[in-house]
């Protein structure tokens, strides 16, 4: 935990805060912060500084924190994901949340197993609180957007449209011929869509591409999906 994620619910008063969960058990016996320690702080969804840690009980931690400075700037991406298997979509939203990337859309496509679809990691509690640790990880406050869609043609012809106006439209799988590699370093707002293991079918392929997609890919490697997607925004975005 790189950053103590304070929420409205841990304010008491004035500059005074309290935290009994996790976050309290880590200050205490992962960094050892004795009453007098300071802390980097931010408050979800708001702006960052440092806390001082007032007094400890034990449970109960008490700190003096003012907000003073903005999170780091999110990335201008919106991830299009065909939805991955439940162990995997653990690890890989941390990294999406800690990378910067704001706008998540978890899509249903042909070779995803309907069974994940059903699975209880798909609570979005859950979900939210892997976005939470990608937060902590990075020193960042801002909660992603997460949208879960399990029926691929009414998102693509109903909602993607809008999501992705006036942005570069880039399709994470080659068509015909020779790939073309993705571009380098965006600074622009930028849609990108990343199919499941196998990609995308011909099918869905054809309906990124009638949206304005353009196909891309990163080289002659074939990559799994929690490889691929970070060296995508590694490559494809400017990251501040």
């Amino acid at each position: 935990m790189n950053l103590l994620l304070l929420t409205p619910n841990d304010h008491l008063d004035g500059d005074r805060w309290h935290i009994n969960d996790r976050r309290a058990h880590h200050i205490r016996t992962i960094l050892g912060l004795a009453p007098g320690a300071q802390v980097r702080a931010g408050v979800l969804n708001g702006d960052m500084g440092h806390a001082t840690v007032l007094a400890d009980d034990g449970q109960t931690l008490q700190l003096a924190f003012v907000p003073q400075a903005p999170p780091p700037p999110p990335l201008p991406l919106t991830l299009v994901l065909a939805l991955p298997r439940p162990k995997m979509l653990r690890r890989i939203l941390i990294d999406f949340s800690s990378l910067g990337v704001k706008h998540i859309v978890l899509l249903n496509s042909y070779k995803v197993d309907k069974s994940y679809w059903r699975t209880p990691e798909l609570g979005m509690p859950l979900l939210r609180e892997k976005l939470r640790l990608g937060l902590e990880q990075a020193g960042d406050t801002l909660m992603p957007t997460l949208l879960l869609r399990d029926r691929f043609k009414p998102f693509v012809e109903d909602e993607l449209p809008d999501l992705s106006q006036n942005s570069l439209k880039i399709l994470a799988h080659p068509v015909n011929g020779e790939p073309q590699h993705a571009p380098r370093d965006c600074r622009t707002a930028t849609t990108l869509a990343v199919g499941p293991e196998g990609g995308w079918t011909p099918y869905e392929t054809q309906c990124f591409l009638d949206a304005g997609f353009t196909p891309y890919s990163l080289g002659q490697r074939i990559l799994r999906v929690e490889t691929a997607v970070p060296a995508l925004i590694a490559r494809i975005m400017h990251l501040p």
